[in-house]
């Protein structure tokens, strides 16, 4: 059996989730922290296998490096477009809301 990219192996999904949970709400700036910590606290139960994947991958990546992204002044890499959308689309209406806790 082939490990997803990502995955701990011999990880449950709850022990996935709890450990992505974390880890996007201790990114290295706080920048990321206010990105990546809501959308996980608010969707990541509702992400496909796939998308856990991809997001498993994007948690690897350089917090500058995804800053740039999700602010769109620099492109992001085709391999996140499946998700990295979605989430620079959540933090943005979430900002838009003030929703700042």
């Amino acid at each position: 059996m082939v490990a997803k990219e990502g995955a701990v192996p011999g990880e449950s999904h709850e022990a996935r989730l709890k450990r992505m949970r974390m880890r996007s709400w201790r990114r290295g700036i706080k920048e990321m922290d206010l990105v990546f910590g809501p959308f996980a606290d608010s969707g990541l139960a509702d992400l496909t296998g796939a998308e856990l994947d991809l997001y498993d991958r994007l948690l690897s990546e350089n917090d500058q490096d995804l800053l740039t992204w999700v602010l769109g002044t620099v492109p992001a890499p085709g391999w996140t477009a499946p998700l990295l959308p979605r989430i620079a689309a959540f933090s943005a209406a979430r900002l838009a809301r003030q929703d700042l806790r």
